[in-house]
């Protein structure tokens, strides 16, 4: 490691209030904080937050060549010991989001297959399906108004609980949907508190959440169960993911059992709809914005697809509808805030980082470097053509991490999206009714209001 003799002691950072530091300010708005920290304080900043005594301690490193280091170069010395990963662990179960070190490295060899280029291509006719569904009932949208956040929650939920549980897809969508927005604001709200009451005590919020994770653990370990009694009858034994699961093994690593089954599961969910649910509004959202750039990408659609459904072969085929998406997910990344642990001291930018410090990354913050990105709030999809990509350092644009925890799913995440947004935008054209989204940092990126499109119909 480096000699942080040599460094400077600290950071720079803001002062905050003198008993409570930065904390206030993080809870009512962390992201307008991280950036107007990046913007005053530099590359490097160390923030304090909560009362004497109590307080935390945090570095968040806003520099491309600083998120490498963390997520890639220096991976080995950034954990997932934040405070959010073991309140996600308690909740949600040691599935890949959240495990380490040899659970981790075990969990990824047995999961990997699953994640391929080939098996997630094979999803792509349930994801235009679901987007079909859509398109069909967006006929009888009351007024012809629709909330896309809500929309496309629904449509990334039903698509991932179709390609998980198959023909117990239905019955998961409404559980899902009801019990998994409890968790994550119980979550999210034990993560960033000085002060956390066990969650043994009987407390209305403890119950609740309680409640909610019984409700989805035994809804999943029913579908296990049956699952596992079919794997040990190949001819009904399903292709859906929970079914490849139940039958994931190998010689160095065995294979997973029941509970460990269930967490992949609750893992895939959280991080399967809700970070592709945000692509797709958002992305929706800014193409009714800016109907040149709308009309471009739907010109695009319909020379590649003409009549038929979009299949996997179109990926590459839609690069105006990438680029669209990708500078949306610039905007608006899904995950805006990822949090590390660090082991060992080192520093980063010329700044000590203590052993045992907490870093957070920030892609809503690097995203909008003015140094990296001209006119940063801007939509620009061009911003992504294959040469201005090329020209870029690789963290500059970092929506599904890097280095060795780069998301398993990033691969399924871009077919989803890009065959979704093809298939509405060819039925539809997108009038914003909200001009601008409120957001907050949850587990998440969480819309805080609606993002209202009418809709036009079209005839051909």
């Amino acid at each position: 490691m480096t000699n942080i003799a040599s460094v400077r002691p600290h950071a720079p950072g803001p002062a905050g209030r003198p008993l409570l530091g930065s904390m206030l300010d993080l809870r009512r708005d962390s992201l307008g904080t991280f950036l107007q920290a990046r913007r005053e304080h530099g590359e490097v900043v160390r923030l304090q937050a909560g009362p004497p005594g109590l307080r935390s301690v945090f570095h968040a490193v806003f520099a491309p060549q600083g998120v490498q280091q963390v997520l890639a170069s220096e991976a080995a010395n950034f954990r997932k010991d934040h405070p959010l990963y073991e309140e996600v662990r308690q909740s949600f179960g040691n599935g890949l989001l959240t495990s380490q070190d040899s659970d981790y490295l075990r969990q990824r060899r047995l999961v990997q297959p699953l994640f391929t280029k080939r098996r997630v291509d094979g999803y792509a006719t349930a994801v235009t399906s679901e987007a079909d569904a859509v398109a069909a009932r967006w006929r009888t949208a009351d007024g012809g108004v629709v909330d896309l956040v809500r929309e496309m929650n629904r449509l990334a939920l039903c698509t991932v609980s179709r390609i998980l549980f198959g023909t117990d897809a239905e019955a998961a969508v409404d559980a899902i949907d009801r019990c998994a927005p409890v968790i994550n604001a119980y979550v999210v709200g034990r993560a960033y508190v000085p002060v956390k009451l066990p969650r043994e005590w009987p407390t209305p919020g403890n119950r609740r959440a309680r409640a909610a994770t019984d409700e989805l653990n035994a809804l999943c370990d029913r579908i296990i169960a049956e699952r596992r009694a079919a794997a040990g009858a190949p001819a009904e034994a399903g292709d859906d993911l929970l079914s490849l699961l139940t039958q994931a093994a190998n010689d160095a690593d065995g294979s997973l059992d029941a509970t460990e089954i269930r967490e992949q599961v609750l893992i895939f969910l959280l991080a399967g709809h809700e970070t592709t649910a945000t692509s797709l509004a958002f992305t929706l959202h800014l193409l009714a914005r800016h109907p040149e750039e709308q009309r471009r990408v739907r010109e695009e659609a319909d020379r590649v697809l003409g009549d038929r459904a979009a299949t996997a072969a179109d990926l590459d085929r839609l690069p105006h509808l990438t680029q669209a998406l990708k500078e949306s997910m610039r905007l608006y990344p899904a995950a805006p805030v990822i949090s590390r642990r660090a082991v060992e001291a080192t520093e980063i930018g010329g700044f000590a980082i203590p052993a045992g410090a907490d870093v957070v990354v920030a892609p809503w913050v690097t995203h909008r470097d003015p140094g990296l990105w001209e006119d940063p709030e801007r939509f620009d999809p061009r911003r992504f053509t294959p040469e201005r990509e090329a020209a870029r350092h690789r963290y500059a644009w970092f929506p599904f991490g890097g280095g060795p925890r780069a998301c398993i799913g990033q691969h399924f995440s871009m077919l989803e999206s890009v065959l979704a947004l093809a298939t509405l935008l060819r039925s539809y054209e997108l009038e914003a009714v909200d001009q601008e989204v409120p957001v907050a940092a949850g587990i998440t990126l969480q819309a805080t209001g609606p993002a209202r499109v009418r809709l036009h119909p079209r005839t051909s």
